[in-house]
């Protein structure tokens, strides 16, 4: 069942609902090839016992939600919850595809009424940096969980330490005045970038034995997939779809300059330094 009920987080609502969620759909085989890393290290983090029931928290259009549920087959069940229409759709279709019992919610996990205690594992790739009320988020994400459950997810370390992920903004600013500046501290890719305020947010949630570790993973695209890479995501893929056909010729030229340090031959690589952090739900 889908549930509706949303905070007054819209700006966040309306993105991912909107341009953003359709162009992450849109990149979704490019995105899971760049995050396949990241996957492979939840995945590990999941245990095939009997039973073992699993929430993938922001999981976009699913394919962590699908390798766990692959993982734990008959014996466990994995939901994946995200607030974009667009990627939810997807996720339910790849499920489809693939015939992986998995479900999906299209839910604001901040607010959501999921089953008291239910879930033996708590994880999201990259999915809970966009919460504007992370507290509550958490929060309400440890009255899902059973007692002793465990709390898993990556997020983003500084803009500073991931270069790679601010190329194509930095390159395109000149030609782009209008661009929107990221803010500090604002629901975004690196609002979970001071480890210190993540543990906070933990514990005033009620999560315990609290880990954030510092992982740096080598990351690959194909060279090919960088131009439709840039030009659908972040703030420069959000703005080029209102700029006139001369400036976007332009910053596609510029920024892909900008990205030649990275490319290799028919590769693109990059280091991605994230922050893994493990947690768990206190017994009663």
């Amino acid at each position: 069942m889908d549930a509706t009920l949303q905070t007054d987080n819209n700006e966040q609502t309306a993105l991912w609902n909107g341009r953003a969620g359709r162009a992450w759909v849109e990149a979704q085989e490019v995105i899971d090839q760049v995050l396949e890393p990241f996957e492979d290290l939840l995945v590990e983090a999941v245990r095939a016992g009997p039973g073992q029931q699993v929430l993938d928290v922001g999981c976009g259009t699913g394919s962590t939600t699908l390798a766990v549920a692959r993982l734990l087959g008959a014996t466990g069940h994995c939901i994946g919850v995200d607030i974009s229409d667009p990627l939810i759709a997807a996720a339910r279709a790849r499920a489809e595809r693939e015939d992986t019992p998995a479900s999906f919610i299209r839910a604001d996990a901040q607010i959501h009424a999921f089953e008291p205690a239910s879930f033996d594992l708590i994880m999201s790739r990259f999915g809970v940096m966009f919460f504007d009320h992370p507290v509550l988020a958490f929060a309400n994400l440890r009255r899902a969980a059973r007692d002793d459950a465990r709390l898993r997810f990556i997020v983003w370390r500084s803009a500073a330490e991931n270069p790679f992920m601010t190329t194509a903004e930095r390159a395109a600013a000149p030609l782009l005045p209008n661009m929107p500046a990221r803010q500090p501290g604002a629901p975004g890719q690196f609002s979970f970038a001071d480890r210190h305020r993540v543990a906070a947010i933990l514990q005033e949630s009620g999560w315990a034995g609290i880990d954030i570790r510092p992982i740096d993973v080598d990351c690959t695209l194909p060279e090919k997939e960088l131009v439709g890479y840039f030009t659908r995501l972040g703030p420069v893929g959000l703005i080029l779809q209102e700029v006139d056909e001369r400036t976007r010729a332009q910053v596609i030229d510029t920024v892909r300059a900008a990205f030649d340090p990275y490319v290799h031959g028919t590769e693109v690589r990059f280091a991605a330094a994230c922050w893994m952090v493990s947690a768990r739900a206190p017994s009663a």
